[in-house]
């Protein structure tokens, strides 16, 4: 008996949550195709999201995100898509990722722990650049998180125990089994 997938996951959460980590894991244990929205919109663009949002401003990044999801939707480009931190937010962006069967996960990570990823990354943020401003974000963000079809609350625990508890939520949402 093999199992097939029935429909891509989709890991979403605040910035510094661990989506990117985490969907290369699951990636990697289920042996599936991955996709990190945010890298494929830079291989794409040329510039990261951070430029583009600094550069342009967030609604021609929003727009750039919502085209480059639906093209990987479309095409079937991957079994896991990590999105952004804001790219969840939009309501079009749902509605494609409903409108194509995803499973949703959010990585339901403590503010603090965010943070404290955030600081330590070089990564820029132009969303999140004071904690004060990382803070007001995620509250306001929390309510749309919780769409998601699965909530995956994150706690001190290693990689390895995150991910079997990810797996046991997912595997009767993502797999039919075949004879």
């Amino acid at each position: 008996m093999t199992q097939q997938m029935k429909r891509p996951i989709i890991i979403t959460g605040f910035m510094g949550s661990g989506k990117t980590k985490v969907a290369w894991e699951l990636a990697r244990r289920l042996n599936l195709e991955i996709v990190d929205l945010d890298n494929w919109i830079e291989d794409r663009e040329g510039r990261s999201a951070a430029q583009i949002i600094i550069e342009n401003g967030e609604r021609a990044f929003r727009s750039i995100e919502s085209k480059a999801l639906r093209t990987l939707l479309e095409t079937n480009a991957a079994d896991i898509i990590a999105l952004g931190g804001g790219a969840w937010i939009e309501e079009t962006n749902r509605e494609v990722i409903d409108q194509y069967g995803c499973t949703t996960v959010w990585l339901d990570a403590p503010f603090e722990m965010c943070w404290t990823r955030i600081e330590a990354s070089a990564e820029e943020r132009p969303l999140g650049k004071t904690r004060e401003q990382a803070l007001e974000l995620y509250e306001r963000r929390r309510p749309i998180y919780q769409l998601a079809s699965i909530h995956i609350q994150i706690v001190n625990e290693t990689l390895e125990d995150l991910i079997s508890r990810i797996l046991t939520e997912l595997r009767p949402q993502i797999f039919t089994d075949e004879h």
